[in-house]
């Protein structure tokens, strides 16, 4: 890129036209005569700090900037406080195009955000539909809309956030067996939590996200600590904590409640993590950890007979260890694998899933598309809360998918699951069809 076209582009789409009100009362470079076409625009760059010239005072515009030339830009643009939306939102464009040398220039994203902006949000209006069919029980449909927002607080300069994530949902024509009216709408905070370095690491407190064997045991929120250390090739996370979570809720805000999917229970219980992470270069990435949930309270009396069945847990309690991982063959298609078993169990004890990747949907980039097919055997007894939308706890079959964005930051996803309820007995035929389109903001 030459000069001339960066700066034409910046001062056109940047910060410099809405940010000035006058420009350089001198000459800023001898190469840049008052009647050029880039005077003014060299200008007002030079004059607001964005740009500056050689030690002879030229420009030397005709000369191929250097991404690091570029980056240094980029950076001092981020710096100013006074831009408008629109110009803030391509700085930050830039900014990820640019990480890297924005990096090996010392150059903190986050510092740099926290100037402009001490609270920052982010969001996402959601419409999820899907049709399950089982032949082992009452069928059910998904019909809701969900508006979240997701503010982050920068704390001082202390490089800790306050982070939280509302939601509000309502239905558009649901029908479930769960016991409870689908029509109703619900609002609630469920993440509310503090994140920032210690110890080397970093550490998240209060109602926070937890997040294991990539979605195969658990994805969902606890009410505890949570810290992770180490670095890009191994680390380290650490969760202990509260565990709670009402079928109710979980239905209503679209999430998979794994075992109190056939249990149509209430639990509440302590929540104990480890994970390691190894990522040795671009190919790979390995996982293995353990989760403990102990003293497991099941809530609704109603189900003590099916809990006595099914729920063998010695002193109501899951000892789950997993372990899984990703392979990519090229840039286009991998191969994702997650195993889990739970030791305390003494029937459905374990869970796994495998599927194929291609390509992959980026919201950051219209037109990228991805799919994936795989088989899922999701014994619930290891399962709590896992993260799928294709298949729940207590189900093995084939699952299928595809994601497409059609413009910038927003996803539209169609999966299918094709199987049995494995817990169920005699005919358990079970079949899913899922969609969803997400606009993130």
């Amino acid at each position: 890129m030459s000069k001339k076209t960066l700066v034409s582009a910046i001062t056109a789409a940047l910060v410099v036209g809405a940010a000035s009100t006058t420009f350089a009362a001198a000459n800023p470079f001898s190469d840049v005569p008052a009647d050029s076409w880039a005077y003014d625009a060299v200008s007002t760059l030079a004059a607001d700090g964005v740009i500056d010239g050689y030690p002879d005072g030229t420009y030397k515009g005709q000369n191929t900037m250097t991404r690091y030339e570029m980056a240094q830009i980029v950076a001092r643009a981020m710096a100013k406080t006074d831009i408008d939306k629109a110009d803030k939102a391509l700085v930050d464009k830039l900014a990820a195009e640019f990480a890297e040398e924005l990096d090996n220039l010392g150059v903190r994203v986050a510092d740099l955000e926290k100037k402009s902006d001490n609270v920052k949000w982010g969001g996402e209006l959601r419409y999820r539909y899907y049709d399950a069919d089982h032949d082992a029980g009452e069928d059910s449909t998904y019909n809701r809309i969900m508006f979240r927002l997701m503010p982050k607080a920068y704390i001082g300069e202390s490089g800790w956030t306050a982070n939280a994530r509302i939601n509000y949902s309502f239905d558009m024509g649901s029908s479930n067996n769960a016991g409870f009216d689908p029509t109703d709408n619900d609002a609630s905070v469920d993440l509310a939590y503090v994140e920032g370095p210690l110890f080397g690491g970093t550490v998240q407190a209060g109602r926070l996200p937890a997040f294991t064997a990539t979605g195969l045991v658990f994805d969902d929120r606890v009410d505890g600590v949570q810290y992770t250390g180490g670095s890009d090739v191994f680390k380290t996370t650490v969760t202990a904590g509260r565990y709670r979570n009402n079928l109710e809720d979980a239905w209503q805000n679209g999430t998979n409640a794994g075992w109190m999917n056939e249990t149509n229970s209430d639990i509440t219980t302590d929540f104990y993590g480890i994970q390691f992470d190894y990522t040795p270069n671009d190919k790979l990435a390995l996982n293995a950890g353990y989760n403990a949930l102990t003293g497991i309270d099941w809530e609704n009396d109603a189900n003590s007979n099916f809990k006595g069945d099914y729920k063998s847990y010695g002193e109501n309690d899951a000892q789950i260890w997993y372990v899984g991982g990703k392979y990519a063959f090229n840039s286009s298609l991998a191969l994702n694998a997650e195993y889990a078993q739970n030791t305390s169990a003494e029937e459905d004890d374990d869970a796994w899933r495998a599927t194929l990747n291609y390509k992959g949907a980026d919201v950051a980039d219209a037109g990228s598309w991805g799919m994936y097919a795989g088989y899922a055997d999701l014994g619930y007894n290891s399962v709590p809360a896992p993260t799928y939308d294709d298949v729940s706890g207590g189900q093995k079959g084939f699952v299928a998918g595809v994601s497409y964005v059609p413009a910038e930051n927003i996803l539209a996803t169609v999966q299918y699951f094709t199987g049995e309820d494995s817990y169920a007995k005699g005919d358990n035929d079970a079949e899913k069809i899922f969609s969803q389109i997400e606009f993130f903001f």
